[in-house]
């Protein structure tokens, strides 16, 4: 098994550091703080690491236009100004459910944007996962989810990688590219929990799975035709929480991670790490192909 080590290269000290989105057209990484309610915008040229407040929970944002992004939020999915995080409100499929935040999301290869919920507190089943199409319109594509975590689609677009964390597996669906529904769920990876609870997650231009664990202070590569781990990446911080390729070859693994309240003053825990593992990863979707939409809804 081969073995990697991530550096550190912003010591964000974030609370919750999440859902890292590659935009490759403006060779940004975005990632969030979601329990600090921001917004990060990294330059990896410059090293520049700006923050925009959004006022709320923030689980995962994916690149639209060259002003604004889509996020999952608290209180629903949003256009977010990139210039000083004023939002518009898109659509709150759970609106009068105040236990929930939306956690992690990303964009299919035609554009609509997943994002899934979970429990403040956390309860099991509580859940959700769910689809915005390129107009605004929301569907639940899964219910009764405890924490809806990692997605990936493979090369071929058919089939769709989804992590529900307290599960401690990786589902596949087969992915109806132009209709977006799912089918045929089943388990193609069992994971240990001794080694972190799979969190966020990426696939490499080979297929194979790279996923976050939480607690395990790592990033495993997994093979998903045969469910074995096939390559692991050290990350100096216990929880590990999301990774994705980028850099101008997209041959970067950038890693986000949490810090918790007891964490030793010099600790990097909630910073991003990045580590080149000679593979490329695929490059991240953007919403509606970065084209802005014909919103139909408010």
């Amino acid at each position: 098994m081969k073995q990697y080590t991530a550096e550190l290269i912003i010591d964000a000290r974030a609370k919750l550091g999440e859902g890292p989105s590659w935009n490759a057209e403006q060779q940004r990484l975005l990632w969030v703080d979601i329990e600090g309610y921001q917004l990060h915008i990294y330059n990896p040229v410059t090293k520049e690491d700006r923050t925009v407040n959004v006022g709320e929970h923030i689980g995962a944002v994916v690149p639209y236009t060259d002003t604004e992004v889509i996020g999952a939020l608290f209180s629903g999915l949003y256009r977010i100004q990139l210039s000083d995080g004023s939002k518009t409100l898109i659509h709150d499929p759970e609106e009068g459910r105040p236990g929930n935040r939306f956690n992690d999301g990303k964009c299919d290869p035609v554009g609509r944007f997943l994002a899934g919920t979970m429990s403040l507190n956390g309860e099991e089943k509580q859940g959700a996962l769910y689809s915005m199409d390129t107009t605004g319109h929301v569907r639940l594509l899964l219910g009764e989810v405890s924490t809806s975590n990692g997605l990936a689609w493979s090369s071929d677009h058919r089939t769709l990688y989804y992590i529900d964390t307290p599960t401690c597996q990786i589902t596949a669906f087969d992915y109806d590219l132009e209709d977006g529904s799912i089918a045929n769920g089943r388990a193609v990876a069992e994971l240990d929990d001794s080694d972190g609870y799979p969190d966020g997650m990426t696939i490499d231009e080979e297929g194979m799975l790279w996923v976050a664990r939480w607690g395990g202070s790592r990033v495993t590569r997994i093979d998903p035709s045969t469910g074995q781990v096939i390559g692991e990446v050290h990350v100096p911080a216990k929880c590990v929480t999301a990774c994705t390729f980028g850099g101008a070859d997209l041959d970067e693994l950038y890693i986000t991670t949490a810090r918790e309240d007891d964490e030793a003053a010099d600790s990097p825990a909630g910073g991003v790490f990045v580590v080149r593992p000679g593979v490329k990863g695929i490059a991240a979707y953007t919403f509606n192909q970065g084209k802005a939409a014909n919103w139909q809804t408010a």
